[in-house]
């Protein structure tokens, strides 16, 4: 993936996987400081935060990140596979009928309660706080997207106070958890709070009255004997009543709740992960983003022992660095940093605090997280004291340190972390060599005139979380993503980077640097191709193009098949005119990048010319004229293109010599492995099997059996080589869900009805006759899906339907076993939802339900 125009702020994902928001600093040449940055003076503050929501960390190539207004800029590390909404957004997802009754259950009376915006905008006073506590949490959240009418008539002030008084009076005797229904009332308010913000004239103002009665519900609940226990069951709640007191914007009258949060952590509560995560909404949320408030600014400057807690937290915590909840520890050091650019007696207070922090902590090993995120935001709120912190060239600082390996190869610097001398020889001959191959294949006439750039950086890391912790505070990459090219063509100050890392085990790349060579001929077509910066380039569509020339030269180059889309032609998923439409709002990874290559293999195999009139148009900066050459072909090569799929598919497309191909059955936390390889264009056949397990251990047989000792997903790795010692690796997923009695982690969206990747949703219980609705969405190239429920009591039957809600009438596969330990496994061809039921034979209670994918 390539980036091409420096970005003034990241999307860092480097603690909290894609959806993560942190500032980043300037790009591959360190600026000179500038004026620090006065939080309180900042003319807007901003909005609230919406409901949490999942996110799925990938390691694809991804897509171009684009700069970040102010309003955007809130810290949000949260725990892996979560995010807090930023903006609003339509809930496409299905809603679930109400639950239909089996043929033979005629005489039950069970029904699901509605959850419209009606259901809520047409009650008043003690009805809608009924109708509100009688919600689930999940019909609450739908609240955070509505919108004109809906909005105005749920969420006016009259609405608002009359829940804010409720919850006041519930919060008097908070009993530490959910059973009176408080949390259903915190998020109406927090919801009204947010979509008042992002639709004012349709909802009207809110004024001081409702502050008030809002702020009479917390001090009654931060008053109660039960907010400070340690458990899932307040931390559910807790959680979103700390967030409401920053939603409400009254965080300066809780400075001390903040401390009481902070300074009463201890490890102990990591046995409880809402309890965590209700740690960190005080992180994340009220001491990240009220330094633009005037009056908590104030209230730290009369009382500045909140800025110890920070700095004691961020100190006291390390040993979290490393583990899955890392994220509190570095918000710690991001807030106490970010504090110290509010000036005047706070500023002055925190400095040697945040100098402490960062003197103390290693820049590499497992503190490195705490290091940069607190050594970069010194940096971004105040930067004038740099010399102080020692953090004037964070970039040059980090990179001494994180890359000490340096190899000028031509017009390439390389730099590693973990390449030998040996590594740095052998990836240096692959580029060498990548560029003949490149103008041969595109047929340039020489660079595009009048840019800039003609020399790289290749950064190079040794793994996956030191490209999080450090990529982005020293290039201004995101880092969502598998690597990425950073570069503007128009600059003359810009010096274009390709940051990578190294996979673990083997993927076929030179000394492991994946995808060494796709970012590279990123560069490559964007000095001898197309004209003008990044943003001139995708101003039509023609992603196909971009990402799907980088494929097609990655794996043609190393003369090596590229599996994923051989799979991908198989299914005849699109058409080549859908392709050529591509760009990176509208296509997915599969879309983007297994099906860029073969638009790019099936036009310079069918269709050259077509691809010179369009590059022609490139070079000149001409992307209307370029987009109208292969837009205006219409349909008209589909159906050859189609054709062309099967032939592909077929192993026209397969590299000569060896393809290691493998198929995989799991069963508890065993995985057989079955070789599929074959030898392609050669009379050589292959000779011996080398598979990693992505576990530590290895095996030579060709059908190897493997059995984990601990559940989750596995890389494995499969290298074969043939007689003429030639070698082709190839990778997949293997995910393990239960071994030592354990099961899935549970699904974290919302939804109490939504499953997703790799995750369960226990305790589901159904009186007899009735059905349990489920569902998920399958992203484009899953291929197999497992469901599976296991647990509790009665007897639940497992119904599966594609197309629409599952039930003992409308099903495509099912599982009757008697009791609840039921199976389905189905192969998966298009992305969209899926839908599933447990029908209650007997009544059934306890019962996990989990899917695999």
């Amino acid at each position: 993936m390539r980036l091409r125009q420096s970005l003034p702020l990241l999307v860092a994902g480097a603690l909290a996987g894609s959806a993560t928001l942190l500032p980043t600093p300037a790009l591959a040449t360190p600026a000179a400081p500038a004026a620090p940055v006065k939080a309180a003076a900042s003319p807007s503050i901003p909005k609230p935060f919406g409901p949490e929501v999942a996110v799925q960390a990938s390691e694809a190539i991804g897509r171009a990140a684009a700069p970040l207004t102010s309003d955007r800029l809130g810290q949000a590390l949260q725990p892996a596979g979560t995010a807090v909404q930023t903006t609003p957004r339509t809930d496409t997802r299905p809603q679930a009928p109400t639950p239909a009754k089996h043929p033979l259950a005629a005489n039950s009376t069970a029904a699901t309660a509605s959850c419209t915006p009606a259901d809520f905008g047409s009650r008043s006073g003690a009805d809608l706080v009924s109708f509100v506590q009688g919600s689930t949490t999940d019909c609450v959240n739908t609240l955070f997207n509505v919108t004109g009418t809906d909005a105005g008539r749920i969420f006016k002030q009259s609405q608002m106070l009359t829940v804010a008084a409720a919850f006041q009076a519930q919060a008097a005797n908070y009993t530490g958890d959910n059973t009176t229904g408080i949390l259903q009332l915190v998020l109406f308010l927090r919801a009204g709070y947010y979509v008042q913000s992002n639709n004012a004239s349709a909802v009207g103002p809110y004024d001081a009255t409702l502050t008030t009665a809002v702020k009479a519900g917390l001090d009654a609940f931060f008053a109660s004997a039960h907010w400070h226990d340690v458990s899932d069951a307040n931390g559910l709640v807790l959680y979103d009543v700390l967030i409401l007191t920053d939603s409400a914007n009254i965080q300066a009258q809780y400075l001390n709740v903040y401390k009481q949060v902070l300074n009463g952590y201890t490890n102990a509560y990591n046995a409880s992960p809402k309890m965590v995560k209700a740690v960190n909404a005080v992180l994340f949320a009220p001491m990240w983003r009220a330094n633009w408030n005037p009056d908590y600014v104030n209230a730290l400057s009369a009382d500045p022992s909140a800025i110890t807690a920070l700095a004691n937290f961020a100190q006291n915590h390390k040993d979290l660095l490393g583990t899955a909840n890392q994220f509190l520890d570095v918000n710690a050091g991001n807030d106490l940093a970010r504090t110290a650019g509010d000036g005047g007696a706070v500023g002055t207070f925190a400095k040697p605090l945040v100098k402490q922090v960062l003197d103390t902590t290693p820049v590499t090993g497992t503190t490195g997280p705490l290091y940069v995120y607190t050594a970069y935001n010194a940096n971004q709120y105040d930067n004038a004291q740099c010399s102080y912190y020692g953090t004037c060239d964070l970039p040059g600082k980090l990179t001494a340190a994180v890359l000490p390996n340096t190899l000028v190869c031509d017009n390439r610097t390389i730099r590693g972390e973990a390449l030998s001398p040996a590594d740095l020889a052998t990836v240096c001959a692959s580029l060498r060599g990548e560029d003949g191959f490149f103008h041969n294949m595109v047929k340039d006439n020489g660079p595009v005139p009048n840019q800039y750039g003609k020399t790289i950086t290749l950064a190079v890391f040794k793994n996956q979380p030191d490209y999080l912790t450090y990529s982005w505070a020293i290039y201004g990459n995101s880092t969502n993503n598998g690597g990425q090219t950073v570069m503007d063509v128009t600059d003359p100050t810009n010096q274009p980077v390709s940051v990578m890392y190294q996979k673990s085990w083997n993927d076929g790349f030179p000394a492991n640097v994946w995808n060494l060579n796709h970012e590279y001929t990123h560069y490559l077509d964007n000095i001898y191709d197309m004209k003008g910066n990044f943003g001139t380039e995708i101003s039509v569509p023609d992603i196909w193009w971009i990402e799907g020339v980088a494929e097609y030269e990655s794996y043609a180059y190393r003369g090596t098949t590229d599996t994923q889309a051989m799979a991908e032609a198989a299914t005849h998923r699109y058409k080549l005119s859908t392709v050529f439409q591509n760009t990176y709002d509208n296509s997915d990874s599969v879309r983007t990048y297994p099906w860029g290559y073969m638009a790019v293999r099936y036009m310079l195999e069918k269709h050259p010319a077509d691809v010179s009139a369009m590059l022609g148009h490139f070079r000149t900066g001409d992307y209307q004229g370029g987009y109208a050459v292969y837009n205006n072909l219409g349909t008209s090569y589909d159906a050859d293109f189609d054709a062309w799929l099967n032939t592909c598919a077929a192993g026209a497309c397969y590299a000569a010599g060896p393809t290691a191909l493998f198929g995989q059955s799991v069963n508890g936390a065993t995985v057989t492995l079955t070789d599929k390889s074959v030898e392609t264009n050669s009379q050589a056949r292959i000779t011996s099997w080398h598979w990693t397990f992505g576990d530590g251990t290895s095996a030579d047989q060709q059908n190897p059996v493997h059995t984990y000792a601990n559940p989750g997903t596995y890389t494995v790795a499969l290298t074969v080589t043939d007689s003429n010692g030639k070698t082709a690796s190839t990778p997949a997923g293997v995910t393990i869900a239960t071994g030592a009695g354990t099961t899935l982690p549970t699904c974290t969206d919302p939804r109490t009805d939504a499953l997703g990747q790799n995750c369960s949703r226990p305790n589901q219980a159904r009186t007899a006759g009735n059905l349990d609705y489920l569902y998920l969405y399958l992203p484009a190239g899953t291929t197999t899906l497992k469901v599976s429920t296991s647990g509790g009591t009665g007897n639940a039957s497992l119904y599966y339907n594609p197309d629409t809600w599952a039930s003992p009438s409308a099903f495509t596969a099912s599982s009757t076993n008697p009791g609840t330990s039921q199976s389905i496994t189905v192969t998966n061809t298009t992305a969209g939802f899926r839908y599933i039921s447990l029908y209650a034979n007997t009544d059934f209670s306890g019962v996990t339900v989990s899917t695999q994918y």
